[in-house]
């Protein structure tokens, strides 16, 4: 019998949720929901996570995950550091950049696969993020699926499926397929209620805006 299991890396926020979704629905697979704690700013939404994932009675774990003992530059793990009003694409928002985030969570992902005879793990990464994130962009994706490929008995893929999507293909998606997007947060500024300020919150905003829709979310 074919393995239906899939690992999701889903974090809380808006994409990744609307990935889990549309993985139950669309791809008819079962999640195996991995999410990591690496001391964010924003860790609120691993809250988020464990509550969808719990009404969704799907398989979550959360890993916890030492970066911040050796990176500091990035303003989403220093919270002396100023996090920028700018836009996604401006320059600044480089300072919001964990270094090589991404690969260390899908190495273990892929480990965690390789672990329990799965084939597949999937990450939400986007065409809105390319310009600043060097870890969300088509090339890299395929080129690590195929190192995973080559380093796993297995064979096991790396896919993004929303990676040549935008954020606001991402809320239309959801939509249709219902997301509580009420329940998750993508604020990086990790307070109660999200700021309406920060890059991530602009894009959300906006996506919402460019489908007619309004965010559930509470807004500062």
């Amino acid at each position: 019998m074919k393995n239906k299991k899939v690992i999701a890396i889903v974090s809380g926020g808006l994409d990744s949720t609307v990935m889990l979704y549309w993985l139950l629905k669309i791809k008819k697979v079962t999640p195996i929901v991995l999410s990591f704690n690496y001391n964010q700013r924003h860790k609120k939404e691993l809250g988020c996570i464990k509550q969808i994932a719990s009404e969704l009675k799907l398989q979550h774990k959360i890993i916890k995950l030492p970066i911040s003992d050796i990176v500091n530059s990035s303003a989403l793990i220093n919270k002396t550091k100023k996090l920028p009003k700018e836009h996604y694409t401006h320059e600044n928002q480089k300072i919001t950049v964990v270094a090589n985030r991404n690969m260390i969570m899908l190495s273990i992902a892929v480990a965690y696969a390789e672990n329990l005879g799965i084939k597949k793990v999937y990450y939400a990464a986007h065409k809105n993020d390319e310009s600043i994130y060097l870890d969300c962009r088509k090339k890299f994706v395929e080129q690590l699926s195929k190192a995973t490929q080559l380093a796993t008995y297995n064979k096991v893929k790396v896919i993004a499926p929303f990676v040549n999507k935008y954020k606001s293909d991402l809320v239309k998606i959801g939509n249709q397929l219902k997301v509580p997007f009420e329940k998750t947060m993508s604020c990086y500024e990790g307070r109660k209620k999200a700021c309406g300020l920060c890059a991530t919150c602009q894009e959300r905003i906006e996506a919402f805006i460019k489908n007619n829709l309004i965010d559930p979310i509470e807004y500062e």
